[in-house]
C-alpha cells in the first residue's frame, strides 16, 4: 500500500469526519484527482465507503461544483479509463472502476435534469455513453466475497433512471433504454439475485408514472419480454425468463400499490404467467 494512497484515505476519513469540509489551504480539484485516480479501488473502504459518499455529498449535498466541473467531471468519468475500462473483461477487478465510475454520473445526471447545463452534443455523448455501457458490460456479479459490490446492473440501472427524466430524453431515448435493458435482462450468463430486479424496475417505473413512455408502447415492450420463452429450451433461455420474470414481478407489485395504468398491470399479470413455469392458472 503506497504513502500516498495511505495518506489519501486517511484524508477522506478525516473530511468525513468534518462534514466533509476542506481545510484552508486544501484544493477541492485535488481531491478529485485522487478519487478519480482510485475510483475503482479493489478495497471496498476507500472505494465504496470513503470516495463515492465524498462524491455523492460535494455533488448532490453541498452542490461544490459549478456547471463547467460537472461537465468536465462527466467527460472524464464517461472515457475509456473509467466507465469502459477495460469493458468486456469478466472476473477480474476492472469491474469496480466501470461500476464505481457510473455511480458519480447519475448523480451528475440528476443535477442535470434538475438544471440542465448540458448542451445537445453533449447530452447525446452521454445517452450513448450510458446505453453503451449497459450493453456492453458483460461482469455482472454483485456482492463478492473479496472486493465487496460490483453490482453493475444496479448501478447502470440507477444512472438509466435519472438519464429517463432528462428533458432532451425524448420517445427515441425512452425507447433505446428499454432496449438496453432488455438486454440486461436476456443477458445469457448471470440471474441476478442481488434485487437488480428492484433498480431496473425503478427505470420502468420512473417511465410510467410521468408518463415518459406512452402505455401503449410500454405494455408492448412488456409482451415482448415474454418471447423470450419461444424456441428451443437452454440455458440462456432460462436466464431471460427468469431476469424478465422477477422484473416484472417488482414492477407490478409497485404498480398495484399505485392503483392505476390497468392496461400496464394487465400486461404484467400476462406476461409474468408466460414466463412462469410454476403458474397453477393461466390466465
Amino acid at each position: 500500500m503506497s504513502n500516498t494512497r495511505i495518506a489519501f484515505m486517511n484524508d477522506l476519513k478525516r473530511i468525513e469526519r468534518e462534514k466533509y469540509q476542506l481545510r484552508e489551504g486544501e484544493n477541492l480539484q485535488d481531491f478529485i484527482n485522487l478519487m478519480l485516480e482510485y475510483i475503482g479501488d479493489p478495497d471496498p473502504e476507500l472505494r465504496d465507503e470513503l470516495i463515492y459518499p465524498t462524491f455523492y455529498t460535494w455533488i448532490s449535498e453541498q452542490g461544490r461544483f459549478t456547471d463547467s466541473e460537472l461537465r468536465n467531471l462527466l467527460e472524464i468519468l464517461t472515457d475509456e479509463e473509467h466507465l469502459f475500462y477495460q469493458i468486456g473483461n469478466v472476473g477480474d477487478q476492472s469491474v469496480f472502476t466501470r461500476t464505481f465510475s457510473v455511480l458519480p454520473i447519475a448523480l451528475i445526471i440528476r443535477c442535470h435534469w434538475q438544471q440542465p447545463f448540458l448542451n445537445h452534443e453533449q447530452f447525446q455523448h452521454l445517452k450513448t455513453a450510458l446505453i453503451r455501457y449497459y450493453i456492453e458490460e458483460k461482469d455482472l456479479r454483485g456482492l463478492l466475497l473479496e472486493g465487496g459490490w460490483a453490482h453493475s446492473a444496479a448501478h447502470g440501472a440507477d444512472a438509466l433512471e435519472e438519464l429517463v427524466q432528462c428533458p432532451e430524453s425524448d420517445l427515441v431515448v425512452q425507447l433505446e433504454v428499454l432496449d438496453a435493458v432488455r438486454t440486461m435482462l436476456w443477458n445469457g450468463v448471470h440471474i441476478f439475485s442481488e434485487e437488480e430486479d428492484e433498480r431496473i424496475a425503478s427505470i420502468l417505473d420512473t417511465q410510467i408514472i410521468q408518463n415518459l413512455v406512452p402505455s401503449e408502447k410500454m405494455t408492448d415492450w412488456i409482451g415482448k419480454l415474454s418471447t423470450c420463452i419461444e424456441g428451443p429450451r437452454n440455458r440462456r433461455q432460462d436466464i431471460a425468463r427468469v431476469n424478465s420474470k422477477n422484473v416484472l414481478r417488482s414492477l407490478y407489485f409497485r404498480r398495484i400499490q399505485a392503483q392505476g395504468n390497468n392496461g400496464v398491470t394487465d400486461a404484467l399479470l400476462t406476461a409474468e404467467n408466460k414466463l412462469n413455469n410454476f403458474a397453477i392458472d393461466k390466465y
